[in-house]
């Protein structure tokens, strides 16, 4: 008996139109971005940190960040996270996303960022960042395109090219993601392709 062919029963999907939209100077301004920089706290997260009597133990991530930090890097776009705390947490979710180069524990963003983009063979023209707080500024004032969430301090706001409409740990990561890949050029094939099959894998 000649079994069933599952993927011939499937019908064919509906047309799908990207919805997302960006200011055509903001996307000029993020063209040609290679690497992304995420902070953590205030940007993957919403900025809280739980102190138990054992320590820091739970954060709190969105999917929608996660799946966007998975489609940059499908896009050609290599997230990086230099984070200035440590937790087994924010370790645990880098190794989910398959975010191979992530610092932790950093004090000194600046020197790190520098160090790993020559490792990368990479520019300061080539680099957007997102970041939420006065560590951040020194890569947000030298980098090609810089990125806040709505409520990051008031500083950094001031300073980034774009602030999200989604705050930190709520989709800002997400909404950073959106941008560049579609600055890129690469939204919308990224976004065809997922109408065909979805991704499996955790976000």
């Amino acid at each position: 008996m000649t079994e069933p062919n599952a993927a011939a029963s499937i019908p064919a999907g509906r047309p799908v139109q990207a919805q997302c939209r960006f200011d055509p100077a903001l996307l000029l301004q993020a063209q040609g971005v290679q690497v992304a920089i995420f902070d953590v706290d205030g940007c993957l997260t919403d900025g809280r940190i739980y102190i138990g009597a054992d320590g820091e133990g739970v954060k709190a991530f969105n999917t929608l960040d996660g799946q966007g930090i998975k489609l940059l890097a499908s896009g050609g776009i290599t997230p990086v996270v230099i984070t200035g705390r440590d937790s087994p947490a924010v370790r645990r979710r880098c190794a989910d996303l398959g975010v191979g180069r992530a610092l932790f524990g950093v004090h000194d963003k600046l020197a790190a960022a520098a160090v790993l983009l020559a490792d990368m063979g990479a520019s300061w023209q080539s680099l957007a960042v997102l970041g939420d707080d006065w560590p951040d500024l020194p890569l947000m004032t030298r980098c090609a395109f810089a990125c806040a969430p709505v409520n990051a301090h008031v500083e950094v706001r001031s300073v980034a090219h774009h602030v999200t409409e989604a705050r930190g740990g709520h989709g800002a990561a997400r909404e950073f993601c959106d941008l560049l890949l579609m600055a890129a050029g690469r939204y919308a094939a990224l976004l065809d392709g997922h109408l065909v099959t979805l991704d499996s894998a955790a976000t």
